[in-house]
């Protein structure tokens, strides 16, 4: 029997190259979207927005009731969000934790059942390699995203005895439409930080664009996949994008931070 596939936010980007995928090779995908009837696509896709726990009850009910179980369930929905720390609203920060952070772990509580009836499954967590770094103008999703790497560790282990794996796959900067999704703070008149800012969205929105092609974090999952053994980290990247958590470990932290904010020109 084909695995049962389970991935949030499958309607754009990152999660729509791993759906499209795991599809053309023969797994069953049920991707989520906030408006399904809006997106077109080879595989199926239902109503989910992570941060209604009402919606997610119902979506996953339907799977189950059509499927008969959830194999593996990829937690790939999310949203950015840029600013300093200073200027960006409060509320804002509190809505980027509500679906980068409480609505994947929602998620899961509401898959976890099913798969200890089943006594295997898998959770896959896209996080970022922005999550084993706080980021200048970047540090609320940082901080989202680092939260979930930790949450993930903590999950593994609680649920190893019933034959679930839980997993972070943390990718680097991908060409996808993310930048257009994202809450940017304004770049305000009378900020301390405006000229610094308004730089490093240019230079953020840069890095998306020339990003690698996100069939790599595809092909990634399918290797997660089909790993009995899975690891509970795996980085999907550029060289220095994953060699900057190497550095991050081995430097010293003025060092490290001296390195970041020459780099952001700071």
């Amino acid at each position: 029997m084909s695995k049962v596939v389970f991935i949030t936010g499958a309607s754009s980007g990152i999660g729509k190259s791993i759906a499209s995928y795991l599809h053309s090779k023969n797994y069953k995908v049920y991707g989520t979207s906030r408006n399904p009837q809006k997106v077109d696509v080879p595989y199926h896709m239902v109503a989910l927005d992570v941060t209604k726990e009402e919606t997610i009850k119902t979506a996953i009910e339907e799977v189950i009731k059509k499927e008969g179980k959830i194999d593996v369930l990829i937690n790939n929905a999310g949203k950015g969000i840029t600013g300093p720390i200073e200027d960006t609203p409060t509320k804002e920060m509190r809505d980027n934790f509500e679906t980068n952070f409480f609505g994947v772990i929602n998620v899961i509580k509401e898959v976890l059942p099913y798969m200890r009836e089943q006594k295997q499954g898998l959770v896959i967590n896209t996080t970022s390699i922005a999550a084993y770094m706080g980021l200048p103008f970047r540090g609320i999703y940082s901080a989202s995203k680092g939260a979930l790497e930790l949450i993930t560790e903590s999950l593994s282990m609680e649920v190893k005895a019933f034959g679930i794996n839980v997993v972070n796959v943390a990718p680097g900067d991908f060409a996808t439409n993310i930048a257009a999704g994202r809450y940017h703070t304004p770049v305000f008149d009378n900020s301390a930080y405006k000229e610094k800012y308004a730089e490093n969205l240019a230079l953020m929105d840069n890095h998306v664009d020339s990003g690698a092609d996100p069939i790599q974090m595809a092909k990634k999952v399918q290797e997660i996949i089909e790993n009995k053994k899975p690891k509970i980290h795996y980085k999907v990247g550029a060289f220095m994008e994953k060699f900057s958590i190497v550095l991050k470990r081995i430097l010293p932290d003025k060092v490290y931070e001296k390195l970041l904010m020459n780099h952001y020109k700071l």
